[in-house]
């Protein structure tokens, strides 16, 4: 087994150094440069040592969902899941708040938080005189003020897009979900859409009439729009369709099945997620795979920058997601 004398040798630095920096000795100063060779040389000798983590107290998961989206959307629920599981690991007590409990029942005592959901302007005032140190998940409702990490929705859906047509998809459509804006209780364009309708346009294949959404991203929802896409195009129904969402692409593959349209030869389906049923589905479901422990551990990271680095910039992250071909699309 290597020990911290061989890393040293292999490195160039000294044992001291090399011990300093292979237990995030906070009060050492040394080059990022140093850092990464120490670290690939440890790597390289398969040093191992147990790591001892700081206790973080006093840290708030704001799960702003209803019991009904989170059934609706299993996305969530294995975010939520995820974040627990990841605090634990990274010795971070957390205090979880809903959207039930209230932006009020959030103490003065709090040093940081981690939040998902959808927060109203007045919601984020209150969170900034309370803390300087927030990470949101799957949003970037105040990137001035609060990290965030989330999937690249547009670049996914420019690449689903882009996919449908290498396939020869001449007419292609959408079917998705809104954005509930908390601040007007309105129903808004979501990302998805909005890329949707910006790319077909600058390609010229946009269609208007190609485009169903309404709020929701249940399977319900999905069997719902789709149904209103097979009635009100009839013969004309597009040869795809990108669909925001897993549980909204179950609906639809469920409507087109009902009505005896095939799958892929008629109708090919792209979604978002690769949740868990999405390649037992009939037929099995091509989609983008968000590696939601991905987006938890980075969102974990960022809150530590700040609260144990001192980090005092703000950063967006954007993750990517790789496409699984399955048999929904020919």
């Amino acid at each position: 087994m290597a020990t911290i004398k061989d890393v040293a040798e292999m490195s160039g630095y000294s044992i001291s150094t090399v011990s300093r920096v292979l237990n995030n000795d906070q009060n050492l100063s040394v080059t990022e440069e140093t850092r990464e060779k120490i670290y690939e040389v440890a790597d390289k000798l398969n040093y191992r040592k147990k790591t001892v983590r700081v206790l973080v107290k006093n840290v708030a998961f704001l799960y702003w969902l209803t019991d009904k989206e989170e059934l609706e959307d299993v996305y969530f629920k294995t975010m939520r899941l995820e974040i627990e599981k990841l605090a634990k690991a990274f010795n971070v007590e957390l205090a979880t708040y809903k959207i039930s409990d209230g932006i009020e029942k959030i103490p003065d005592s709090i040093e940081g938080f981690i939040a998902v959901g959808t927060f109203s302007d007045e919601e984020l005032a209150f969170l900034r005189k309370k803390t300087t140190n927030g990470v949101f998940i799957d949003s970037t409702p105040d990137p001035n003020h609060f990290d965030s990490v989330r999937p690249d929705l547009a670049q996914m859906t420019k690449q689903a897009i882009d996919f449908l047509i290498m396939k020869g998809h001449q007419q292609i459509g959408l079917i998705g979900g809104t954005y509930h804006n908390p601040n007007t209780d309105m129903d808004e364009m979501d990302i998805r859409e909005r890329t949707f309708r910006q790319y077909l346009d600058e390609k010229q294949r946009l269609k208007e009439g190609f485009i169903f959404c309404r709020r929701g991203f249940s399977v319900d929802n999905g069997y719902h729009l789709m149904k209103q896409a097979i009635e009100t195009l009839g013969d004309d129904l597009p040869t795809a369709f990108f669909v925001a969402g897993d549980p909204i692409a179950v609906g639809c593959l469920q409507a087109l099945n009902e009505e005896g349209i095939a799958i892929p030869n008629r109708v090919s389906i792209i979604s978002i997620n690769n949740i868990s049923i999405a390649k037992y589905v009939s037929p099995p479901l091509t989609t983008f795979h968000i590696d939601i422990e991905e987006l938890c551990n980075n969102a974990i990271k960022l809150l530590l920058e700040r609260l144990v680095d001192k980090r005092k910039s703000v950063k967006t992250l954007y993750i990517g997601a790789e496409l699984v071909i399955r048999k929904s699309t020919n």
